[in-house]
């Protein structure tokens, strides 16, 4: 395993172990302080927690500048703030899921809880085989690059206009095999029914938000691996971004969908990071460009969006 670890970061196994104990305290904590509740968290809370992780979130990539490079730090904060972007355009996906399924307000914490937890597992795998495989085959960059090109492109012609989720291949996979029931019974994802088991529809949207978790890490990762070849740098950036992505989901449920040009924002950053996956062995951007283009993009869709809905609001 030292060996493993050594091939793919810079960083000993000690960190592995140190800050992966450290994100399951803090998600100990998250629920204990903020997962008891029988009611909505309102915006103010909202606000409060989504601010805590991302101080944890940049302390610790400060701390991680000092100790091992301005370099890797510079990786750290640009791959957290990819990351979390995509994050925010998830949470139209998770909005969706919620709503479709009915689940009351005060019981979407539980769910986003743990559709967290089966995040920072699949993350966690997924980034480890990927830096494996760079570290065995160098060409995967190019097909690293070639997956961000087309999911540019992705992000510009697919609509927002989803089809009902209830009605996707995920959810009629688990109907078939796990009983259901569209009953509530507080924030439980089972329940006894007639004698039998069955799944609510608290399990039935939290297995549909992981499996789309799965199917927005073909997107995410290649991008985190364009930023940075160090499995550490992946993976702590990506985890601590997702961290924070149930408490930034009660910040901007109710106006998420008025970020109306942060898909194609992250269109045009993905096509940037794609590009210099693909150029390479030609010319490699510096770390320090890439995060100044990332955040003015990001700063370019923001102020676009707020802008227009200004203007909308006048008229």
């Amino acid at each position: 395993m030292h060996q493993f670890i050594s091939n793919v970061s810079v960083v000993p196994s000690s960190l592995w172990i140190g800050f992966t104990i450290g994100v399951f305290v803090l998600l100990i904590i998250d629920l204990s302080l903020f997962g008891k509740r029988g009611h909505k968290m309102n915006t103010k809370s909202a606000l409060l927690e989504s601010g805590l992780w991302m101080s944890v979130a940049l302390i610790f990539n400060a701390w991680f500048a000092i100790n091992y490079g301005k370099e890797l730090g510079i990786e750290f904060l640009t791959g957290y703030l990819i990351e979390k972007s995509l994050s925010v355009d998830n949470l139209f996906i998770i909005l969706l899921i919620l709503s479709s399924f009915k689940i009351p307000a005060q019981y979407q914490h539980r769910v986003l809880f743990f559709g967290v937890l089966g995040a920072i597992f699949f993350r966690a795998f997924f980034i480890l085989v990927g830096a494996q495989l760079l570290h065995m085959f160098h060409w995967i960059l190019y097909l690293f690059g070639a997956i961000l090109m087309i999911t540019a492109i992705k992000f510009l012609v697919e609509s927002d206009d989803k089809a009902d989720v209830q009605e996707s291949w995920g959810t009629r996979l688990i109907k078939r095999f796990i009983p259901t029931t569209n009953t509530f019974n507080e924030n439980k994802f089972f329940i006894i029914e007639n004698g039998i088991r069955k799944a609510t529809p608290l399990f039935l949207a939290l297995a549909v938000i992981e499996i789309t978790d799965l199917i927005f890490a073909v997107d995410s990762i290649p991008v985190v691996f364009a930023v940075t070849q160090d499995a550490f740098v992946a993976f702590a950036s990506n985890i601590l971004a997702i961290l924070g992505l149930r408490a930034l989901y009660f910040v901007l449920a109710d106006w998420v969908a008025k970020l109306r040009y942060l898909k194609p924002g992250l269109a045009a950053i993905l096509g940037f990071i794609g590009m210099k996956m693909l150029l390479i062995d030609i010319y490699k951007i510096p770390s320090s460009v890439s995060l100044l283009v990332i955040i003015f993009i990001l700063l370019t869709a923001a102020l676009s969006s707020w802008y227009v809905a200004r203007i909308e609001k006048k008229k």
